[in-house]
């Protein structure tokens, strides 16, 4: 099959022929059908996520057909539609067992060092970004890596719950629970940003500040429920907030994955605040003031959106296919495996929300 390889940091992705196993006793294969570009993927290409060794597979937000099981796969069959997810889950260890997926410590999900690699070249192993490599003509995962969708939903829409839209959603719901009424600033507002307004909009929010240096992209803030959006470059965004609100916000999202936008997102703050960072900010010191603390603001992280995959990617599909759910607004470009070069690109320059790699 093709697929999209990285083989060193800071180059080009080189698109190539890619063997792929079939699948243990819980596998599942499935044809991707498209795969959106998430700023992870940027990270993957330039090294600021260095967890997979090299060479390996890119991609981790995709959505397509599942074309063969393995032995003991129950959740799905041949034909179904599915989302292969960020969130994989063991169902097994403690924190699966406590009601904790999104912090599962993945046992047995993966394939050990000494059984066959689920993707190889020339008998030589690859590694699927984040245990997916989704930009690939087809993805072998476990069948806890994967959730049912239904069969009339666009792909290039469902492929955007495998990562960015789940996460952004499930910050607010999930991570925060922000409560009605309550007054919200998004600092970064690209497909991430924009769902985090979105789930802030579904949570009742009475005031959505959108914090974001783009024109366009605070153009599109407001097109997906933002009631406020502030330019950084225009002046101290801390006090630009406190003359829309008289006071800072209840609850603030991170969306950007810097030192100084997590620093920012706890300045916004009012009383008893809460700043949730939803950015990858791998190895980044954060400055956390005493101020901040003898007020009782807090901050958080979220990973995935403390999202249980199997369970909320269903649920934000059929909100899509009610009209509650704004996605395809989000897809801003098709493109072909081979132009993933410049869609990687779009993600650098801030370009629309969302690029699809469709097959």
């Amino acid at each position: 099959m093709k697929a999209a390889v990285v083989r060193e940091y800071n180059a080009p992705v080189s698109v190539e022929d890619v063997d792929i196993d079939t699948p243990a006793p819980r596998e599942v294969v499935v044809r991707t059908e498209a795969a959106g570009i998430c700023h992870s993927d940027v990270s993957g290409v330039d090294g600021t996520v260095d967890l997979f060794p090299l060479p390996m597979v890119l991609g981790h937000e995709s959505a397509g057909v599942v074309e063969a099981v393995g032995a003991e796969v129950t959740y799905v069959k041949p034909g179904d539609h599915v989302v292969v997810t960020l969130g994989s889950f063991c169902g097994h260890c403690e924190f699966c067992l406590t009601g904790r997926a999104q912090l599962c410590a993945k046992t047995g999900i993966f394939r050990r060092s000494d059984e066959k690699p689920r993707l190889s070249q020339g008998g030589r192993a690859l590694t699927p970004y984040a245990g997916l490599g989704s930009f690939a003509e087809q993805v072998l995962v476990h069948e806890n890596s994967v959730a049912r969708i239904p069969v009339d939903m666009p792909f290039d829409r469902a492929a955007l719950l495998g990562c960015g839209i789940t996460t952004g959603l499930g910050a607010v719901i999930n991570t925060a629970k922000v409560s009605f009424g309550a007054s919200v600033a998004v600092i970064g507002c690209g497909g991430v940003g924009l769902s985090v307004i979105q789930g802030a909009t579904l949570r009742g929010a009475s005031r959505i500040i959108a914090i974001e240096p783009s024109p366009a992209r605070r153009d599109l803030a407001r097109q997906f429920g933002a009631t406020d959006v502030i330019d950084p470059s225009a002046g101290d965004v801390a006090v630009q907030v406190r003359d829309l609100l008289g006071d800072g916000v209840d609850y603030s999202f991170e969306v950007v994955g810097r030192k100084e936008t997590c620093e920012l997102a706890m300045s916004v703050l009012r009383r008893g605040g809460l700043a949730v960072v939803v950015g990858v900010v791998f190895g980044v010191p954060i400055e956390i003031s005493g101020t901040m603390l003898m007020m009782e603001c807090g901050i958080r992280g979220s990973g995935g959106g403390s999202s249980v995959w199997r369970l909320d990617v269903p649920r934000y599909a059929e909100l899509y296919m009610q009209g509650r759910l704004k996605l395809d607004e989000l897809v801003t470009r098709h493109i072909s495996l081979h132009d993933v070069n410049s869609g990687l690109d779009d993600v650098r320059s801030a370009v629309g929300a969302r690029s699809v790699i469709t097959f």
